[in-house]
């Protein structure tokens, strides 16, 4: 979804990762950056945890069951599957922002120095300077508390890119007044909400934040369903086929709180 603001042009990339695999979906977010380079692009966002995607068996399946085998295995994929991301394989991502002369938010569970936690982390990506900053979702949502550490605020901040003062946020802390608060001040003109990906949830925050902050709201959301969940993952038989987990939500609006 490219979109024209103030001059500064945007691709909002709703799509589907390669599910718990970390090297599948870091083709997948080279592709789109190179494909929104080439239609002029200016600026490329990602949803949330697009890489290697969104714990959608949380809220399916027993998942706070930790003395169950499969719940092991599952929590064991996705930590093996988390990204470090000054690591190489993200490295490639950060050399195609680089070759594309672009700015980035790329969302992606990111995996600490420690190895003992992974984070639901946003990072923004300069064509020039690399990593920026990586923001840390202050607070994990419901069952996300069982596989996403605290983050903190250190990634509250602002980045310059071509004169417009850039900001972003992971899900829900998009309803926190404070960390709203936190991105108007430090001056945001161009908002990016990253959500899982969910109409219901993006089609009326966009437009409020927009029209609170005087400024344009990015939010991008991907695509799930029970189809893209690998046959060898160790829950995917509790997790019926034909439904739909995610659908997209993204959307961009103005500052007058109109849709873009």
């Amino acid at each position: 979804m490219p979109a024209r603001l103030n001059g500064m042009r945007v691709a909002a990339v709703q799509a589907t990762p390669a599910f718990l695999d970390r090297e599948g979906t870091i083709a997948i977010v080279v592709d789109r950056i190179v494909e929104a380079a080439a239609g002029g692009a200016d600026l490329v966002v990602f949803p949330e945890v697009f890489v290697p995607g969104y714990p959608v068996w949380l809220d399916r399946t027993h998942s706070s069951a930790w003395e169950d085998p499969d719940q092991q295995a599952a929590f064991a994929t996705y930590l093996d599957q988390s990204v470090d991301v000054y690591g190489p394989e993200f490295e490639v991502v950060v050399d195609a922002v680089r070759h594309a002369g672009l700015f980035a938010y790329v969302g992606v569970v990111e995996r600490s120095a420690s190895r003992g936690s992974v984070y639901c982390s946003l990072v923004a990506i300069d064509p020039i300077e690399g990593i920026v900053g990586v923001h840390r979702k202050l607070k994990p949502t419901y069952t996300e508390r069982l596989v996403w550490a605290d983050g903190d605020g250190a990634g509250l901040v602002a980045h310059d890119h071509e004169g417009v003062r850039l900001t972003a946020l992971n899900c829900w802390e998009n309803w926190m007044p404070l960390a709203r608060a936190a991105m108007y001040a430090a001056g945001s003109q161009v908002h990016v909400a990253a959500w899982p990906g969910s109409v219901g949830l993006t089609e009326d925050i966009t437009r409020f934040i927009a029209k609170e902050g005087r400024l344009f709201v990015v939010s991008v959301g991907a695509v799930y369903r029970s189809e893209h969940v690998p046959d060898d993952f160790s829950l995917r038989g509790l997790l019926p086929d034909g439904e739909q987990y995610h659908n997209g939500g993204t959307c961009i609006a103005g500052p007058n709180g109109a849709w873009v």
